[in-house]
């Protein structure tokens, strides 16, 4: 058989899939991009981690001899090696990168099985889940006041456009979205050491089984400032974007015909041009979501976060390669599934979207 006609018979129920099901076509053809990159990405990671020196083993080894001062005798040494090697070879540290990425990825989709931490013995899947609520938790929060205040803002702004207030606000917005997020972390953790009002650290010390009630306030107490630097950190560019999305949409031909017909400017603002701007924030949420996660992954570190970025730094300095890969892909993996719903959000909300049509 031609590859030609092979073709044809491949691409021929497509092409009839994505006439009559065109959003359902896209959706599918996402989800077939996000395996790709993922497979891409893992591998990248796998390559990356065989060139930093060492491997957790030799860090195994530096670490006993710390505990015995250097004080092993040649015999002891040798022994310690041979050991160690032994430990390579039986965790698949001693094959090609490229066999042990494949020898993982045969585990995951074979057996839904991510692993086991080569520091703690503990199941990947356990670790990361312990710590994925608190790292969603925080940028959810995050995303839903940042949402909210540019939105009031940024409408608000657009109706005092050239004034100097609107001119105050755009500089005030353009130096929080300019300056550094870790030193606005860093301040902030200088604030609370100094001052007292707050907390060091951004979780609290007890478990949530313990007191619940309690909890709720402690960890609305240790939280205020990390969210506080992710609220500004996000506020100063979306505000921006949706003052300038309004202030092109009322500029638009049919605003002007609207305001000819006597339509009253309360409905020209919220009944049009404010359902105009929710294109661009949709189109850029996956992007602010993606900035969030990786943003906490400071703001984790310096506010003493049990987070899953926390979590990531802490793999990588002990290179446990097994949970560096199963955190960097699970938190591309939610960013990439961000990324398909709001382009699933931006056909449902604009009926001029039509994902497969000409």
């Amino acid at each position: 058989m031609k590859v030609s006609t092979i073709l044809v018979a491949v691409l021929t129920p497509l092409s009839r899939a994505k006439k009559r099901f065109p959003l359902l076509t896209f959706i599918f053809g996402r989800i077939v991009t996000m395996a790709v990159i993922l497979f891409v990405l893992g591998f990248a990671v796998f390559g990356l981690m065989e060139l930093a020196p060492g491997d957790i083993v030799d860090q195994i080894m530096i670490q006993q001899l710390m505990a015995t001062d250097g004080a092993m005798g040649r015999g002891d040494q040798q022994f310690a090696v041979e050991q160690l090697e032994a430990t390579r070879a039986a965790l698949g540290l001693d094959r090609p990168f490229y066999e042990q990425y494949f020898r993982w990825l045969r585990q995951v989709i074979v057996h839904q099985d991510l692993g086991v931490s080569l520091i703690s013995r503990a199941p990947v899947s356990f670790l990361i889940g312990t710590r994925l609520a608190n790292s969603v938790l925080l940028n959810m929060i995050s995303l839903v006041l940042i949402t909210i205040t540019s939105f009031a803002l940024g409408v608000w702004f657009s109706t005092k456009a050239g004034t100097r207030t609107d001119l105050a606000a755009t500089f005030f917005a353009l130096v929080l979205h300019a300056f550094p997020g870790i030193l606005m972390l860093i301040l902030l953790q200088l604030f609370a050491a100094s001052t007292g009002f707050f907390p060091v650290t951004g979780y609290p010390g007890f478990p949530f089984s313990e007191a619940p009630a309690r909890f709720v306030f402690s960890y609305a107490h240790h939280i205020f400032l990390p969210l506080l630097a992710a609220f500004l950190g996000g506020v100063g560019g979306t505000m921006r974007m949706i003052r300038a999305t309004m202030l092109d949409q009322l500029g638009q031909p049919y605003i002007t015909s609207l305001r000819a017909r006597g339509i009253a400017e309360k409905r020209v603002y919220f009944n049009h041009a404010f359902r105009n701007t929710l294109n661009p924030y949709i189109t850029g949420s996956a992007n602010l979501l993606a900035g969030l996660f990786s943003g906490s992954l400071i703001l984790e570190i310096i506010f003493a976060y049990p987070g899953i970025g926390r979590l990531m730094y802490e793999a990588v300095i002990q290179e446990d390669v097994n949970l560096v890969l199963a955190n960097l892909m699970f938190i591309s993996f939610l960013v990439l599934v961000g990324m398909v719903l709001a382009d699933i959000t931006l056909a449902l909300v604009d009926p001029r979207i039509r994902y497969g049509k000409e």
